[in-house]
């Protein structure tokens, strides 16, 4: 994974046509602003997941989300508490 770093108003560019902004920075959240075709799509992260658990058998997605109720997945809890 790259790391960068920006401050508000720096961007950078993704291939020829996407610019991704930094807009604003708060205390727990950054805003910001991309630039992309209308052909690409833009979700977060957490709205594809949504979208993957649904499409999923209903038996499924209860036993994987008790899994991660009760700290079966690690991941899962690294990623809430970086967000």
């Amino acid at each position: 994974m790259l790391v960068l770093t920006r401050r508000v108003n720096e961007s950078i560019v993704i291939g020829d046509d996407i610019i991704v902004t930094v807009l604003e920075i708060q205390r727990d959240a950054i805003r910001l602003g991309i630039k992309a075709p209308h052909d690409v799509e833009i979700n977060r992260e957490e709205i594809l997941l949504l979208l993957s658990d649904k499409r999923k058998d209903p038996a499924s997605v209860a036993a994987e989300t008790s899994r991660k109720i009760n700290g079966g997945d690690n991941a899962s809890r690294l990623i809430g508490e970086n967000a």
